[in-house]
């Protein structure tokens, strides 16, 4: 076994998942180093919780391999796994001080009333919740109760730690607080964390590598800024990054070096790579890389605002037409529906998609 295959904490090989006749994980393939946090994002219904309760043990899987620490876990119960899950729901022991629902695992295991005291003051410090552990969970915020199933799972020592959605009963602050939370828990302890969310700025954010599914399909998976900057296809692209992308039909022109925009004006934008001439293509143009200019300046494309929304830190522009754009601004601008503003396309940030299978053809 080589050294790369040896410093793999968890495997999936082929993994495949029948409900009946409903394919719910077609042929999954991810490799997860030992100390790597790994997000799966994605839809609802895409597989992604499917895949971690196969890999926690909670489902079987119907074909394929799945490996734990160099094991093949496939047939092995949940509690030989050694795999800490914490879930969305809490699921703290109402009657318990947050020291006993810490300590509850261990005390099944017969550990010693020693040990786990110590073991309890241990990971209260590193969750940070020393001055709670005598109190019940109705005494705790959502935060704090979320702290406290992480302990749960960090006190058992695991090889990996699942999470499935765990910040999805949190308010938007709390979740922004509780994400670097988790990760900086991660970095201090040095585990293997797979990570499930729907929100790809979580799975960004968090994550050294993002696994984003579709329909039971790994659609692409790598670092977060990868899958930003080089989309496989329409899906990962429009799914990573918010705003979301636009899709602008246009046309390679005579030369093959650059594409005609079904735009007002027909923008025309030079292209890295030489393409047929005349294909028709799927312009991806992300909002934040849109520019606004004078709508007089040469080459700029004219948008007509259909609404406004500013945020304080940026402003969204919607611009009329089929399909809708979406731009980014600068959080000063004022700009009213009905406005007609100037939009500088710049080639370097031109993504393109072919309009049939839309996989990508060339990324900047």
């Amino acid at each position: 076994m080589n050294e790369k295959k040896q410093n793999m904490q968890i495997e999936f090989i082929d993994v495949d998942k029948y409900y009946g006749s409903f394919h719910a994980l077609k042929g999954i393939n991810i490799a997860i180093p030992k100390g790597q946090f790994v997000a799966l994002v994605g839809p609802s219904g895409c597989g992604k919780s499917t895949l971690l309760r196969s890999l926690a043990g909670l489902e079987d899987i119907s074909s394929g391999t799945i490996n734990v620490g160099g094991s093949r876990v496939n047939d092995m119960p949940p509690r030989k796994r050694d795999l800490a899950m914490v879930f969305q729901s809490y699921a703290l022991y109402p009657h318990m001080n947050v020291r006993d629902n810490l300590t509850y695992a261990l005390r099944l295991k017969k550990v010693s009333k020693e040990e786990r005291a110590r073991k309890a003051d241990e990971v209260a410090a590193i969750i940070g919740l020393e001055d709670l552990l005598d109190r019940k969970p109705k005494e705790l915020s959502g935060g704090q109760r979320q702290r406290v199933a992480m302990g749960r799972a960090i006190i058992r020592e695991p090889q990996a730690f699942l999470f499935d959605e765990p910040l999805s009963n949190l308010d938007a602050s709390l979740r922004v607080r509780m994400r670097k939370e988790i990760r900086a828990l991660h970095e201090r302890i040095g585990s293997t964390s797979v990570y499930v969310t729907h929100d790809q700025v979580e799975a960004m954010t968090m994550a050294d590598h993002v696994v984003v599914m579709r329909a039971g399909v790994i659609e692409q998976q790598g670092p977060p800024l990868d899958l930003y900057e080089h989309p496989a296809n329409c899906f990962v692209a429009g799914f990573i990054g918010s705003p979301a992308m636009n899709f602008v039909p246009g046309t390679i022109d005579a030369g093959g070096q650059s594409v005609t925009l079904q735009l007002d004006g027909s923008p025309k934008i030079a292209i890295a790579h030489k393409l047929e001439p005349g294909r028709s293509v799927l312009a991806g143009l992300r909002p934040e890389h849109l520019g606004l200019v004078d709508v007089n300046t040469k080459g700029s494309v004219p948008i007509t605002l259909s609404a406004v929304e500013a945020t304080g830190s940026v402003t969204f522009l919607f611009a009329k037409g089929s399909p809708e754009m979406v731009v980014v601004a600068d959080g000063n601008l004022k700009a009213n529906p009905g406005d007609v503003l100037g939009v500088k396309i710049a080639p370097e940030n031109v993504h393109l998609f072919d309009p049939e299978t839309e996989l990508s053809i060339v990324n900047s």
